[in-house]
């Protein structure tokens, strides 16, 4: 039996893209197995048992190999990433268990890990296992890493607070504090493994991204002529863009849960007029303080505009934002006083969780603010959705920039001083969106993307031309 290994980083969005890309991997060489090995993180991150239940149970080839739990206390970090770098590191004996176990019963073809996962290609040179990155961001953003340690070597200062520009030729102008929330503070755990992964990227046979080529022609072409990598060779591996991979099928959460909320939804949206209506979604780790749901409420309310809006609880400690889901609390505690009552009929409010491709996907929707979570960007430019980019960690901010001055698919809100996001600037931007013919030109190139990425997924169309390319080096091997 011949295997293809993968190894996601924790958290719903890594995980749903390396299956997706496991699927895509065996519709066009249904001959491999794919098992899939899970680290699981001490805090909640969205219901991945029964997502992984529900692959499993429509999906024979794909399995799951559950790593043993890391016992780690969210509460003793400041920020996700160093949560993150400490529990992958801890987990790398248990993934050389795991590929020596799968190993005396099949042949392992290759071994395809999260970039951030770049410990595992130790295990990997051990086993004498072929071994690929998968970046489950886009190209435009892998460049940006790339160049990150020549941009310290030019600089002393933290980029925390430095709107000075970085000039990349294969992107726009990028102010540094600008720059992934990992890197704007160095020597931190958090900014040395990223570092490291950038490193340890020319250890692998190749680099896997999760777009396509003409969504980014610029960055491809840059990355396919190589980078130059710190301690490491003068050549970035081959680069390979198999994107786009969504989930089309996450109408439900897996096991039944979220079935009849996204049955409201859906039919809610069958009754507003041909797109109409804002979708506002943030992700498994979106979380607002009550504060800014308020503002949030305010702005779409005095907007006018139809709407439909996913909320979350606050986080534990209510923090502007935050990734540990504070204690559950009712809709009409969170929102101003009446606010569900007087936009009833224009607006629905639905907690925690919607079907959010389907509700791209359907015609009514007329724009999506989003936090620029590359796996909502792309769900959102397979519907041809324009977007309100909202971002709020990791490499966001960067994708934002992308988003409004290099792809022309999203307009941006604007922080105020106090850190927030005020009702009017929402008020403002939903209906430049919605109303203006900026909004329509925005509108007009996510249709023309949409296009774009049907072709590319295509029988002759470039990803599936560099999956084939990819496909073959395994067979070779």
């Amino acid at each position: 039996m011949e295997a293809i290994v993968l190894y996601p980083s924790p958290g719903m969005g890594h995980l749903i893209s390396m299956v997706e890309l496991g699927k895509l991997i065996l519709t066009h060489h249904p001959a491999f197995v794919v098992i899939i090995l899970i680290a699981n993180p001490p805090f909640k991150l969205g219901s991945t048992a029964s997502y992984i239940a529900a692959v499993s149970a429509t999906n024979p080839s794909i399995s799951f190999h559950q790593l043993p739990l890391i016992s780690l206390d969210p509460a003793s970090y400041d920020c996700v990433e160093s949560l993150m770098s400490d529990l992958i590191n801890l987990n790398n004996v248990h993934v050389d268990a795991a590929l020596t176990k799968i190993s005396l019963t099949s042949t392992v073809r290759s071994l395809i890990i999260d970039l951030f996962c770049y410990p595992a290609l130790e295990i990997a040179a051990k086993l004498k296992i072929l071994a690929y990155c998968f970046f489950t961001s886009n190209a435009s953003c892998l460049a940006l890493y790339l160049h990150i340690p020549s941009i310290y070597r030019n600089t002393t200062e933290n980029f925390k607070h430095l709107n000075t520009l970085f000039h990349l030729p294969c992107l726009p102008p990028i102010p540094l504090n600008h720059l992934p929330e990992p890197t704007l503070v160095r020597n931190t755990i958090e900014c040395d493994f990223l570092i490291n992964s950038m490193a340890h990227l020319a250890k692998s046979a190749g680099t896997i991204i999760n777009t396509f080529e003409t969504l980014e022609p610029k960055a491809f072409k840059a990355l396919s002529e190589g980078f130059s990598i710190p301690n490491g060779p003068s050549q970035t591996p081959p680069v390979f863009c198999v994107g786009p991979l969504i989930d089309t099928n996450n109408g439900s959460r897996g096991n039944g849960d979220g079935d009849d909320e996204g049955a409201e939804c859906l039919k809610w949206l069958d009754s507003q007029p041909s797109q109409s209506v804002v979708f506002l979604c943030f992700g498994s780790m979106g979380l607002f303080s009550k504060e800014q749901l308020m503002e949030i409420a305010l702005g779409l309310e005095r907007s006018g505009q139809r709407f439909l809006w996913v909320v979350r609880n606050p986080p534990s400690n209510n923090k502007k934002q935050g990734f540990t889901e504070g204690q559950d609390q009712a809709l009409d505690t969170l929102l101003p006083e009446g606010f569900l009552d007087r936009t009833s009929d224009r607006g629905l409010v639905v907690k925690a969780w919607a079907p959010q491709v389907a509700v791209l996907s359907h015609g009514s929707v007329g724009g999506f603010v989003t936090h620029c979570g590359w796996n909502s960007v792309l769900e959102s430019i397979c519907a041809g959705v324009p977007m309100i980019a909202w971002p709020l960690y990791a490499e966001q901010k960067f994708n934002k920039i992308i988003l409004v001055e290099e792809m022309n698919l999203a307009l941006t809100v604007n922080e105020s001083e106090n850190g927030l996001v005020g009702a009017e600037e929402l008020e403002k931007r939903v209906r430049e969106l919605m109303e203006t013919e900026e909004g329509k030109s925005i509108r007009d190139h996510a249709m023309a993307k949409r296009d774009e990425a049907a072709a590319a997924l295509s029988e002759d169309g470039p990803s599936v031309t560099a999956l084939a390319q990819l496909i073959k080096c395994w067979a070779q091997k």
